[in-house]
């Protein structure tokens, strides 16, 4: 059997010890890279939370023109608050009441479906929760 004694290869041992020596610096390093205070993270998300803002559907536009129903910066604000309230109780389609104006909202896609003022017949469908604002 022969024998090579050639100091310019490695052993096995020697191979998988640099190995684990290497990847354990790797991922010491990414933790350091991606460690984040818990502080850090709840305001990232709260500013990602902060970017959804509600949006109107064609047809909640239209009512709203058709109705001449002009939102107030905070009538818009106190529904946006309503549909978040909405949101984090579980509601899917929500009855958010302000001021005299109700709106639906699918919570899920910060949407405004439709709006009915005092004027309207108030029958609501198809809804399971509403929060009054």
């Amino acid at each position: 059997m022969n024998q090579i004694s050639n100091t310019n290869f490695s052993s096995i041992e020697q191979m998988s010890g640099q190995l684990l020596k290497n990847k354990s610096v790797a991922v010491n390093q990414a933790f350091e890279i991606n460690k984040k205070s818990f502080q850090d993270v709840l305001l990232e998300q709260q500013n990602i939370a902060g970017q959804d803002t509600l949006k109107f559907s064609k047809h909640a536009n239209e009512r709203l023109a058709s109705r001449n129903i002009d939102l107030s910066t905070t009538q818009l604000e106190r529904l946006e608050t309503g549909a978040r309230k909405a949101q984090e109780k579980g509601i899917n389609e929500s009855l958010v009441m302000v001021d005299n104006i109700a709106f639906i909202v699918n919570t899920k896609s910060k949407t405004v479906i439709t709006a009915v003022n005092d004027s309207d017949d108030k029958i609501f469908t198809n809804i399971d929760g509403a929060v009054i604002i």
